[in-house]
């Protein structure tokens, strides 16, 4: 019998160490919360008997490749001796002596308390150590089984996953598929699915007309957007058909970078500072074609989100176009987009396509919450780097990014395990 001690993060890596250095058939003997992380003794060839012959003679046991980790000695049971009555029972309450505590110290706790809290305490760091190491062998057997059983639609979640889809859109996705699929359908449905389950809008480069504001966190690259946009509306339609107008009074120079814009095009911009001065120039600016509003970048727990919706919620009829940057992390995309919900933008403008390693977690909120797709950006020439949304481009796009990248099972087991197990 081979034991060996591992230390490692969570309770997940800790497994996943034990089955890829001692196999599937490791049995685990112990496991303990340290200061480092989560403590697992494992063992080989396992032979119960002999731990506990071990044991009783004091032995420690050890493999020859093992780290110097002893078996925990079994002692044997003493035969029952009945204790005195009153040894099994605290004493009175009425007779623990308090001791004086001055008004300005806080009250101490007796011992006996104490012990029990603490006892509380490490009881349930066991038991959550111990629903963890549950949960992952769970989630480790139930994907295996489905592996087994239905490989052709863990294959389809696998390369879902090989594609940076989250799990739970992966997993709406797949109650999508046929019952009978074939190796074939396996290899390119996931491609398909993802392209048919994101919403594009079909508004074209040219299609501009009327009054359109851009929303989002900070650093998205709503500006360089509106810049993009005003180009192609001036190529089209004239400069004195398109005007700009900032609402941006937050942030250094921001004004001003859209202004060099106008200046650049030919088209002016105007100041907007509250609802009312919004309402005005939206009322001198009717007749135009393309009327492009730029807001203030702010972020989902920042107080003047509020105080911005209102200010476009009172300036009447207008496009909310919410722009995302694809080489955020997709809980800021999630996040972003629940922040903005209230506003109810109508699309979604994606933005620095060509700095995102990834696209699987924009393209996974775009599922998510439903958001059409107007345009996609991939760098900061005006204006060039700007182009109608596609879902097969888009999605063919993220296929690439990630060619060759192939999960493996403790990753699959760890996304989709207990979801396939409450199945």
């Amino acid at each position: 019998m081979k034991i060996k001690r591992f230390v490692a993060a969570d309770m997940r890596q800790a497994m996943r160490e034990v089955r890829e250095e001692q196999g599937p058939e490791a049995v685990i003997l112990s496991t303990r919360r340290l200061p480092e992380g989560i403590e697992v003794i494992a063992a080989i060839d396992y032979d119960e008997a002999l731990v506990r012959e071990a044991a009783r003679h004091g032995v420690p046991l050890a493999g020859a490749d093992a780290s110097p980790v002893a078996a925990a000695p079994i002692a044997p049971l003493p035969s029952p001796v009945r204790p005195p009555r009153t040894s099994l029972l605290p004493p009175p309450l009425a007779t623990i002596p308090t001791p004086a505590v001055a008004a300005n110290e806080p009250p101490t706790m007796h011992p006996l308390m104490e012990r029990a809290v603490q006892d509380t305490a490490r009881m349930r760091s066991e038991l959550g150590s111990l629903r963890e190491m549950l949960e992952v062998q769970l989630s480790s057997l139930a994907w295996n089984d489905m592996d087994r059983r239905q490989p052709l639609r863990a294959r389809v979640l696998r390369e879902m996953t090989r594609l940076g889809i989250e799990a739970d859109v992966a997993r709406q996705l797949l109650v999508e598929l046929p019952e009978q699929i074939n190796a074939e359908q396996a290899r390119y449905l996931p491609l398909g699915m993802l392209s048919r389950s994101l919403a594009v809008s079909g508004r074209g480069l040219s299609d501009g007309q009327g009054i359109t504001a851009l929303v989002g966190p900070t650093g998205v690259g709503k500006t360089t957007t509106i810049a993009k946009l005003a180009a192609r509306a001036v190529l089209r339609h004239g400069a004195e058909q398109v005007a700009l107008i900032s609402t941006d009074h937050y942030r250094i120079g921001a004004a001003a970078q859209l202004e060099h814009y106008g200046r650049l095009l030919g088209v002016r911009v105007y100041p907007a500072y509250d609802a009312e001065s919004l309402r005005k120039v939206l009322e001198l600016l009717r007749g135009r074609h393309t009327v492009l509003i730029d807001t203030a970048g702010v972020a989902g727990s920042d107080p003047r989100l509020a105080q911005q919706m209102d200010i476009l919620s009172d300036a009447g009829e207008l496009r909310a176009c919410l722009v995302l940057a694809a080489n955020a992390q997709s809980q800021s995309l999630d996040e972003a987009v629940r922040a903005y919900l209230p506003l109810k933008p109508n699309a979604c403008i994606l933005t620095k396509l060509d700095e995102a390693p990834n696209l699987g977690g924009a393209l996974s909120v775009l599922i998510r919450h439903r958001l059409p797709l107007d345009y996609t950006t991939d760098g900061q020439r005006v204006p060039e780097d700007i182009a109608a949304a596609d879902a097969r481009v888009l999605v063919c796009r993220a296929a690439q990014s990630l060619k060759g990248h192939v999960p493996d099972d403790s990753v699959m087991a760890e996304r989709f395990g207990l979801a396939v197990a409450n199945a």
